[in-house]
């Protein structure tokens, strides 16, 4: 069973930035994939970035050129610019693995002034 912790949530000012991190409990293989994910107050749950095998990147229109999504080892990254209070949610980390998907508890985002 995969452990995951996320950390670097926090309250920002809109415009500011914040780098999000997850660390995993035993070692990521390359064919793994990992992604983030965001669910606001009375929102569904959505894809925010991911990233698979070979690196690949995949972002939500309403983050690209603003997230960017990075991993190495055992941790993976999401870098937030210029953020907005539409940014506002828990963001979650998420690794899928053949059939398993498994997630971390979140951690809180607020873009507030």
């Amino acid at each position: 069973q995969v452990q995951l912790v996320e950390s670097g949530g926090g309250l920002v000012q809109p415009g500011g930035s914040l780098r999000l991190s997850c660390a995993a409990s035993e070692r990521i293989f390359s064919i793994d994939s990992m992604a983030w994910h965001r669910q606001a107050p009375g929102k569904q749950r959505e894809l925010v970035a991911d990233i698979g095998s070979g690196g690949r990147t995949n972002y939500a229109d309403s983050v690209k050129g603003r997230f960017t999504i990075s991993r190495d080892k055992n941790t993976l990254s999401l870098q937030m610019n210029s953020l907005k209070p539409e940014d506002t949610a828990v963001y979650y980390c998420n690794l899928h693995r053949g059939f398993r998907n498994y997630w971390g508890q979140g951690t809180q985002v607020t873009v507030s002034s």
